[in-house]
C-alpha cells in the first residue's frame, strides 16, 4: 500500500485530507508540532474504519529535525501546514519565515527520499488575487507582494514562489508538484477545534458576537472539495506541475453568508455592515482592521476554474450545504 505524509495533521484541511486518504486506501503518516494532539486527531477520524492505518511523527516548520526520516518511507507528501492569523502580526516574519522554510524543508525531504513521487502543496487564492485589480483571476496570476497586501497573503505567495523555484531548479526531476489554491475554506469540522479562521468566523456569526460585518468579498470553497482535490492530484498526471484553483467562480459578499445562516435558523447572524470609511480610518492603528481593510478594498473578483473542472470533473458542493453542515458541526 502507498503511504502519504501529511504535514500539520491537526489542521482543518489536513484532517479532511487524512479522512479522504484513508477512504481511498492509503496508509497515512501525519506530522504534528505537538505530539499531545495525536489523540485529538485520532478521535476526529474515529468514524473511519481503517484509521489504524494512521501513524504520527513530530515535525516543526522551523526545525530540520526529522524531515528526511519522515519522508523516507512515503510515496507522496501533502504539505498542508502553514501558519495563519486573522489579525496582522507585529512582524511579517512571524508568518513568512515558517511558511517559506517549512515548504522548503518538505521539498528537500521529498528530494532526499528515494520514494516520493509527488508533492501536493496547499497554497491559496491569497497567492493569486491580491495586489492587483484583475476581475477574473487565473492560475497564471500572482499576487503582487510589493503592494500592501498583509503578512498572511505575502507568506503564501512567497512560500509558493520558493516552491516553484525549487521545482524548476531540481535538475533530477525526482518528483512532480501540484499546488492547490482554495479561497476561504468552510465546511464541517471533524474535530472540536474551532480556532481556525473560518470556524471562528462562522461560530461568532451564529452566536451573535459580531454586531456588524465588513463589506468584503471573497471566493469560497467546501473543505471536503479541497481535500478531494488534494488526494485526486496524487495520481492525476494531468495536474503535474500545475496551479489548481479550488474555489467559487464568483466572489461572495460576507452578508450573503450571513443571510444563508439566518435563513437556516441562526437568527443572531448580523444584518448590518461596518462603514468602510471607519475600517480604513482605523486600519493604521488596529491589526484586525488592517487585514480587514485589505480584503474590503480588494472588492469582488472571480476565479477561472475551467481547468479544475476539466482535470478533476469537479462539481463543487453548494455554499448553502457547506454552511448548513458547518453550522451543525459547530453546534
Amino acid at each position: 500500500m502507498e503511504k502519504v505524509l501529511v504535514t500539520g495533521a491537526s489542521g482543518f484541511i489536513a484532517i479532511h485530507c487524512i479522512h479522504e486518504l484513508i477512504k481511498a486506501g492509503y496508509l497515512v503518516k501525519g506530522s504534528l508540532r505537538n505530539m499531545n494532539r495525536e489523540d485529538e486527531v485520532r478521535k476526529s477520524l474515529e468514524k473511519d474504519s481503517n484509521n489504524h492505518k494512521l501513524e504520527f511523527c513530530k515535525l516543526e516548520l522551523l526545525d530540520d529535525e526529522g524531515w528526511d526520516e519522515a519522508a523516507s518511507d512515503c510515496d507522496y507528501l501533502l504539505h498542508v501546514a502553514s501558519p495563519f492569523t486573522i489579525e496582522e502580526p507585529k512582524k511579517e516574519s512571524i508568518l513568512i519565515n515558517p511558511a517559506v522554510e517549512g515548504t522548503l524543508r518538505a521539498l528537500n525531504a521529498s528530494k532526499n527520499s528515494s520514494k516520493v513521487k509527488k508533492v501536493v502543496l496547499t497554497s491559496s487564492m491569497a497567492a493569486i488575487a491580491y495586489g492587483h485589480d484583475k476581475q477574473l483571476c487565473s492560475p497564471e496570476d500572482w499576487t503582487d507582494t510589493t503592494k500592501n497586501v498583509g503578512a498572511y497573503v505575502k507568506s503564501k505567495t512567497i512560500a509558493e514562489k520558493a516552491a516553484w523555484d525549487f521545482i524548476h531548479n531540481d535538475n533530477e526531476h525526482s518528483f512532480s508538484m501540484t499546488t492547490i489554491h482554495p479561497g476561504m475554506v468552510f465546511g464541517p469540522l471533524l474535530s472540536d477545534d474551532t480556532d481556525g479562521a473560518s470556524a471562528e468566523l462562522i461560530s461568532k456569526m451564529i452566536n451573535g458576537k459580531f454586531p456588524a460585518l465588513p463589506d468584503a468579498y471573497f471566493t469560497v470553497v467546501d473543505v471536503r472539495d479541497v481535500a478531494k482535490l488534494h488526494v485526486e492530484s496524487l495520481r492525476k498526471n494531468q495536474s503535474d506541475n500545475k496551479r489548481i484553483i479550488a474555489t467559487s467562480p464568483q466572489g461572495i459578499n460576507i452578508m450573503e453568508i450571513s443571510n444563508i445562516l439566518r435563513k437556516n435558523g441562526y437568527k443572531k447572524a448580523p444584518q448590518n455592515f461596518i462603514p468602510t470609511k471607519m475600517i480604513n480610518s482605523l486600519a493604521p492603528f488596529n491589526k484586525e482592521m488592517k487585514s480587514m481593510a485589505a480584503m474590503v478594498n480588494r472588492g469582488s473578483y472571480g476565479a477561472d476554474i475551467t481547468e479544475t473542472i476539466s482535470i478533476y470533473n469537479w462539481e463543487p458542493i453548494s455554499l448553502e450545504k457547506t454552511l448548513i453542515d458547518m453550522g451543525n458541526s459547530i453546534k
